[in-house]
């Protein structure tokens, strides 16, 4: 079976689903690791209460990032997979 084309919203869906969960970890180690950092060695402050604006801001980043380039992706594969036949898999 050859894969000779992809949807191109399908595949954007998916990848921004895919990275706001890579977005959600990240903000999670980012936050939790600024509170510890901060709690001990400068104490606690606004910075710290900032970093947990990471629980949300950097999920949604994630995810819009990988909309917009899971639709790059798409368009370039479906390009490049007219020239060279598409991608041929086992399933």
């Amino acid at each position: 079976m050859k894969l000779k084309r992809i949807k191109v919203l399908s595949l954007a869906k998916f990848q921004a689903v895919l990275m706001l969960y890579v977005g959600l970890c990240a903000g999670i180690l980012y936050s939790f690791g600024g509170f510890f950092y901060d709690l001990f060695t400068i104490g606690l402050n606004w910075g710290t209460l900032l970093a947990f604006g990471a629980l949300v801001g950097m999920p949604a980043i994630f995810a819009v990032f990988g909309f917009v380039l899971g639709i790059i992706e798409a368009i370039v594969f479906n390009f490049f997979a007219r020239w060279f036949g598409g991608i041929e898999l086992d399933l």
